[in-house]
């Protein structure tokens, strides 16, 4: 009989220093007027986040990205997706858990 072995499989995300957020973070995280993503945009608002002050979501993403372990997820046409779950703080002063997903594309 087989057993099975529990193993951590995290790991640090490959290529982090390459990451970009940018597109995602700005026209749809933060978009109020997205007909999909408006949604995802309440949420942030509620942490501080805004259309003005997207690059501090892009950087607490990107710091996520270079600091935090990732888990295999699934399979997607863009490559292999890692998930993460992490802490974000907010200028609000509100925090949240988040989940990121990212694709290992590069």
């Amino acid at each position: 009989m087989l057993g099975v072995v529990d193993q951590d499989l995290s790991v640090k995300l490959a290529h982090s220093e390459q990451a970009v957020v940018e597109p995602e973070v700005r026209d749809y995280l933060v978009s109020t007027s997205h007909s999909v993503y408006r949604f995802k945009a309440a949420f942030f608002a509620a942490l501080g986040y805004s259309v003005e002050n997207w690059p501090h979501l892009r950087d607490a993403f990107l710091q996520i990205a270079r600091s935090e372990d990732f888990e295999p997820g699934q399979q997607s046409p863009f490559g292999q997706k890692f998930l993460t779950r992490a802490t974000l703080l907010g200028p609000s002063g509100r925090h949240a858990l988040v989940q990121r997903p990212r694709s290992n594309d590069r």
